[in-house]
């Protein structure tokens, strides 16, 4: 510490330096996946403090991270840093492993408001191999930035002509439908007569978790699969319902982390033709309808978590490694109570590496394939996920959650929308729910009405991300009423306003008099925005008043040359000043879902 003073002086007149435009040899830039990666190993390190020049491309709010070889981590961290010369005041704790080492991350984020070069200093008692800056929403989602060595590769892949065209779909998409199906369904959200609240076992307490909430032994689920025996009508009712909510693709759970198959796999006897009295294969049926209806496909599949043929997921191994240098171990999600005897390679290796290959292989359109339950898996297994995709067909998108950041894009997390100091990221997706579970869950009443599900959509558009929208069939497949009913709303919605959705970006302003609170309810004045091209779409989800004033479409946005509403041949009558864009509505009736005006923009 007392190195401090000295150091912020060179910190600064390094950052003269740089600011002059002059290059500085081994200065790291800002990779596609958000993060900067600083490689001090041969840095000298004497008594002092390390000093390392960055540049950054993305705005936002970061924490610092430290990378040790595992024989210099064994003990407790002394360790200290400065950004920009200004200096953090917590301690580093370990987070994870990684193969070139054990990462330790300081919990306070900094925000970095500009792009360009700035600068990190680092006193630490044992030297690390590489001082790294990491999306802070990354750290707060628990997400694993994985080391450099699969990145190069990783990189070419993701920015292949192929890759990018699927990214390109996949951005202009912006609406999807997530379904939560299985044999938890069958058992609508309680075993044995008790609901999966009163379990009395500690774990989510959705409905696609019950034989981990129940813990349920293995054989005694695989006997109650003998029920699930769907009705034939799910997969165009589904594929119809998703059409007319304005979806533009289907993603459903081909794999949870119960190991049970929708489809009819050759490596496992634990699947829909096997297993259950079902002739068919869901999957197949699904996809089949999906495109008949115009609509993509994508599965979701659990790797890491199989709690019927994947042991204990590594966990025991796993949590001796990471105790012996104090690295913390999450048992979420792990069969401890219950483990198939087979080694977790041999799972991996019989069943999860072959069942995504048959999917690939069996559904040539198929467009995404969305990983869950990563866990403990390695670095090196999450790589070889997204490349053995990528090798059969490397037009499908894969998600984040592969592990590592070796995904094409990432996810907000469950029922979130990131904050504007977390945009600095991969482009994102949000995936929620329409009531609280996921699965189907018969007491769970709790639906969000088709205002709240707009509000989050528009939210979402405006920042430039998708959503997916889940729905939890029961188990003969059918969709709850509540659910059909707001989801049709919706999409009426969502037809009629099309052109402010699909193919549209974020603006300079996301939104204006939005109140942030979760739940909030709706009211007039609030607006949020996308755009395309020169125009500019202002979104609102209440109806309009006789006058509506739009702030953020004021004169210095740029001039107004043409007003639409979205759905309407009716003429607008306008005003634009300094202070807002003023727009007469009377005599003009709009839903009580509200509407959007579309501006076009000239110099």
């Amino acid at each position: 510490m007392k190195n401090r003073g000295l150091m912020s002086v060179f910190a600064v007149g390094l950052c003269a330096v740089l600011g002059r435009g002059v290059a500085v040899a081994g200065m790291a830039v800002q990779r596609e996946d958000s993060c900067v990666m600083m490689d001090v190993a041969q840095a000298p390190l004497e008594g002092g403090r390390l000093v390392v020049g960055f540049e950054l491309l993305h705005p936002g709010d970061y924490v610092v991270q430290l990378v040790h070889a595992p024989e210099n981590a064994e003990t407790e961290l002394d360790a200290s840093v400065e950004v920009d010369g200004s200096f953090l005041c917590d301690k580093p704790s370990r987070s994870y492993w990684i193969e070139e080492g054990i990462v330790s991350t300081f919990n306070t984020a900094v925000n970095l408001a500009k792009a360009g070069t700035h600068t990190v200093s680092v006193a630490c008692d044992a030297k690390p191999l590489k001082v790294r800056l990491v999306p802070q929403v990354y750290f707060q989602s628990r997400i694993t930035v994985g080391s450099e060595n699969y990145y190069a590769e990783w990189i070419q892949m993701h920015a292949s002509p192929e890759k990018q065209a699927a990214m390109a779909w996949y951005k202009n998409a912006r609406f999807g439908m997530f379904i939560h199906w299985g044999i938890y369904s069958q058992a609508a959200g309680s075993w044995k007569g008790t609901k999966i609240e009163d379990s009395g076992i500690k774990g989510p307490r959705v409905a696609e978790w019950l034989m981990y909430t129940f813990n349920i032994p293995r054989a005694e689920y695989r006997e109650f699969a003998q029920q699930f025996n769907p009705d034939k009508s799910f997969a165009k009712n589904i594929a119809k319902l998703a059409k007319d909510t304005g979806m533009k693709y289907v993603v459903i759970t081909s794999k949870h982390h119960d190991g049970f198959a929708l489809f009819d796999s050759a490596v496992s006897d634990w699947d829909i033709a096997d297993a259950t009295p079902y002739e068919g294969d869901l999957i197949q049926e699904l996809y089949d309808a999906c495109r008949a209806e115009g609509l993509a496909f994508g599965v979701y599949y659990s790797h890491g978590h199989d709690w019927m043929e994947g042991c204990d997921a590594d966990y025991a191994k796993v949590k001796a490694k990471n105790d012996r240098y104090g690295v913390p171990t999450r048992p979420n999600g792990k069969n401890l109570w219950d483990p198939s005897p087979n080694p977790y390679r041999d799972y991996l290796e019989g069943k999860a590496y072959p069942q995504v290959a048959e999917l690939i292989k069996r559904m040539p359109e198929l467009r995404l394939i969305w990983f869950d339950g990563e866990g403990l898996i390695s670095e090196a297994e999450a790589f070889r996920f997204y490349k053995t995709i990528y090798d059969l067909n490397p037009n499908i998108v894969v998600n984040r959650r592969v592990g590592y950041e070796y995904g094409d894009y990432m996810d907000a997390g469950d029922n979130t929308t990131p904050k504007a100091g977390e945009l600095v990221a991969k482009y994102f997706e949000t995936c929620g729910t329409a009531n609280h579970s996921w699965g189907y869950k018969a007491y769970d009443h709790d639906w969000k009405s088709t205002n709240q599900l707009l509000r989050n959509f528009v939210d979402i558009i405006s920042k430039g991300g998708n959503y997916l929208l889940n729905i939890g069939p029961d188990g003969s497949g059918s969709v709850p009423e509540p659910c059909v009913e707001s989801f049709v709303e919706m999409g009426k919605w969502v037809k009629t306003n099309a052109d402010a959705v699909y193919g549209t970006t974020r603006w300079t302003h996301f939104s204006e008099n939005v109140n942030p609170k979760k739940n909030a309810k709706s009211v007039p004045g609030e607006f949020w925005f996308s755009a395309k091209d020169n125009k500019v779409y202002a979104m609102s989800i209440t109806p309009a008043a006789e006058s509506v004033r739009i702030e953020s479409l004021n004169a210095f946005a740029g001039n107004v040359q043409k007003l639409r509403l979205l759905g309407s041949d009716q003429l607008l009558k306008w005003k634009q000043t300094d202070a807002a864009l003023e727009i007469d509505f009377s005599g003009i009736q709009t839903d009580v879902n509200g509407f959007v005006i579309e501006a076009t923009l000239g110099e």
